[in-house]
């Protein structure tokens, strides 16, 4: 998966700008994080492309690969839309059902 646009990975972290800069760690933070909303946000996106590649079949370290992220990340997502009540049926294995039923 590629960055989006304006949301690059930091190389450098709040305590090294801030004593490259002579300011606070907590000035570097407010001044360079985002917003709340867009946080939320991405995150919201996130949860739901693991439901969606999970229900195309895909297993935890495929997804982990798929979005950059950490496998147990995944699961954790997966765990908490369980959880959640959302259903995480695969897509392929309610096919098979319906066509079983059919017969």
């Amino acid at each position: 998966m590629t960055q989006e646009p304006g949301c690059e990975r930091r190389t450098v972290t709040a305590r090294e700008l801030a004593d490259r800069f002579g300011v606070s760690r907590r000035t570097v933070v407010r001044m360079v994080g985002e917003e709340r909303a867009a946080y939320e946000g991405r995150s919201r996106q996130r949860r739901d492309q693991i439901v969606e590649l999970h229900r195309q079949g895909l297993k935890g370290y495929e997804i982990a690969r798929e979005l950059s992220v950490s496998a147990g990340l995944v699961s954790i997502r997966l765990r908490e839309a369980r959880s959640a009540g959302v259903d995480l049926t695969r897509y392929a294995e309610a096919g098979e059902g319906e066509i079983s039923r059919r017969r």
